[in-house]
């Protein structure tokens, strides 16, 4: 695909960009993922998740929140060796409680889904920038999502991971106008 946004150019991302970034998520395993997997890239390049995306798949349960948020220490200790994923202690202390705060939420709202499209009032924000450096790395709706995460006992959930959710579960559709993937994502309001 020609033009792609700029931060897709590398060919592990050609996939993730063409068929999944940007795209409206209404699929709670799949928020939760992405949820994970943006806390994971913290300080670190999405490439670098992406080349490691099964192995998290296998090492946290194929992302099932309930299963996940039953974690004990033996498990943590044993991903805390596992060289398929970023090995970070706080990052993966962090899944358990994450994933106990992903079900209360989702009892309290009756998915995450509706609790997250509640902060861009349930439809898309559709920017339409030309150039990468256009493109904010947090805005009000980000600020807003990550501090009601946090007041709920999320961890590794600043502004700035939640931008990069909220991109990635469409949201937002940050495709730049040159980008071909730009009017479709539009069109899925």
């Amino acid at each position: 695909m020609k033009n792609r946004c700029p931060w897709a150019k590398a060919e592990i991302n050609h996939d993730y960009h063409d068929t999944e970034w940007g795209v409206p998520s209404h699929d709670d395993r799949h928020r939760f993922e992405l949820l994970m997997l943006e806390g994971a890239q913290a300080g670190l390049s999405w490439t670098t998740i992406l080349r490691k995306r099964e192995n998290y798949r296998r090492a946290f349960a194929n992302f099932d929140p309930a299963t996940v948020a039953r974690f004990e220490a033996k498990k943590l200790a044993a991903l805390l060796l596992d060289p398929g994923i970023v090995r970070n202690r706080l990052k993966i202390q962090s899944a358990p409680l994450n994933a106990r705060a992903f079900l209360a939420v989702q009892a309290e709202f009756g998915s995450f889904d509706r609790y997250c499209w509640g902060f861009v009032g349930g439809s898309p924000i559709q920017h339409r920038f030309v150039r990468h450096d256009e493109i904010p790395t947090r805005t009000a709706e980000s600020d807003a999502l990550s501090k009601d995460l946090k007041r709920r006992g999320f961890k590794f959930i600043g502004t700035t991971i939640c931008y990069a959710f909220m991109q990635a579960t469409g949201m937002v559709n940050d495709h730049l106008v040159t980008c071909p993937r730009h009017r479709p994502c539009a069109r899925l309001r």
